[in-house]
């Protein structure tokens, strides 16, 4: 096949993705959807998942390359224009005692579900996966740990499902125990528990906006916080999986292969450029209609990866998947939920 036949198979794969994240940006703008809090990166992955499971066999393979750019290095890109969501300055308005909160709910939650992920038998791939969406901040942190540990697009989209399922519940469960006065938080409380616990960054704003400003802002920030988490996390996980594999290397016998890869740890690049977004961003230099667009074009970069890891999703792959991914995630919410409550109402208070 000639370069510029392959290009333009590739393009064609590309244009298809791209005019799925349009639908799937029309979608997010309706009522309902928009009252679900639901970004288009969900509406974005139904979408490839019902093209998997039912057109998908009738276009040409050849587009399939396409697919794929779009599920790997659209989402690494994607990922890295995510820092302009955050600077440093949000960490210093919020202070020490919502780094502590999220610093310890991204490590029990993690560590937490991979062991409990061990325990059910479960594929570790789908565990880790689920485990960091949960922990961090939903389908952008699934999207980020996939990238790191390359693991097959099946089991991104059921640990994204599992996020959507719990994230969606936890959204206007919050908002109904915060009014009832059951969980007795004040304002400030209120704020760091929802940004600490709750899974998506849309899911924080859909809970903050029905408490009021005040705990809308708090959420927020405490949220992003959890997001500038996903870099150390991302790059823990690279050094434990080049070790396991390294490992595993030398427990059959190839050595030298395990010789050649000691000492080397797989750097996520994205994670580190993710970062140096952060910082770029906190200095201030673009103005304000600069950021708008880029937050904006990268959310449509996250969509089409989201809808090109969606569309090499079949039912069959979620029924291998089986029921414990989403029971892991049952387990992870009631922790988020609970465990969350207990820091914020006894030990945020003695941070401050």
């Amino acid at each position: 096949m000639k370069l510029s036949e392959h290009q333009g198979n590739m393009l064609h794969g590309i244009l298809l993705i791209a005019l799925f994240t349009c639908a799937a940006f029309w979608i997010a703008e309706t009522d309902l959807i928009r009252s679900l809090s639901l970004s288009p990166l969900i509406v974005g992955i139904v979408l490839g998942m019902l093209y998997a499971n039912s057109l998908r066999n009738r276009l040409p393979a050849t587009w399939v390359p396409g697919i794929l750019f779009c599920s790997k290095q659209l989402l690494r890109t994607g990922i890295i224009l995510y820092g302009f969501n955050l600077t440093f300055q949000d960490i210093v308005q919020v202070g020490l005692p919502a780094i502590i909160i999220d610093t310890l709910i991204v490590a029990t939650t993690i560590s937490g579900g991979v062991l409990i992920g061990r325990l059910l038998r479960m594929d570790k791939g789908i565990a880790l996966l689920t485990s960091v969406g949960s922990g961090i901040c939903g389908a952008a942190a699934v999207l980020g740990a996939e990238a790191t540990i390359r693991t097959k697009p099946y089991k991104t989209a059921v640990a994204v499902s599992t996020v959507v399922i719990f994230g969606t519940l936890a959204m206007f469960l919050y908002p109904a125990l915060y009014r009832s006065g059951t969980l007795e938080l004040e304002p400030a409380q209120m704020g760091l528990y929802t940004g600490a616990t709750l899974h998506e960054v849309a899911h924080v704003v859909g809970a903050g906006n029905a408490m009021g400003q005040e705990i809308s802002d708090t959420a927020i920030i405490v949220k992003m916080i959890r997001v500038i988490l996903l870099v150390p996390v991302l790059l823990i996980i690279s050094f434990t999986v080049s070790r396991i594999r390294m490992r595993k290397r030398q427990r059959r016998g190839n050595a030298s292969a395990a010789d050649n890869d000691k000492g080397k740890i797989s750097i996520p690049w994205f994670a580190i450029g993710f970062l140096g977004v952060i910082a770029f961003n906190s200095l201030g230099l673009l103005p304000a209609g600069a950021i708008a667009f880029i937050k904006q074009f990268d959310v449509f970069l996250l969509t089409m990866a989201m809808t090109a890891l969606g569309a090499e999703t079949s039912i069959e792959k979620f029924r291998k998947a089986g029921f414990k991914p989403f029971l892991l995630a049952a387990i992870l919410f009631v922790w988020l939920v609970a465990g969350g409550w207990v820091l914020a109402k006894y030990v945020a208070p003695g941070l401050m």
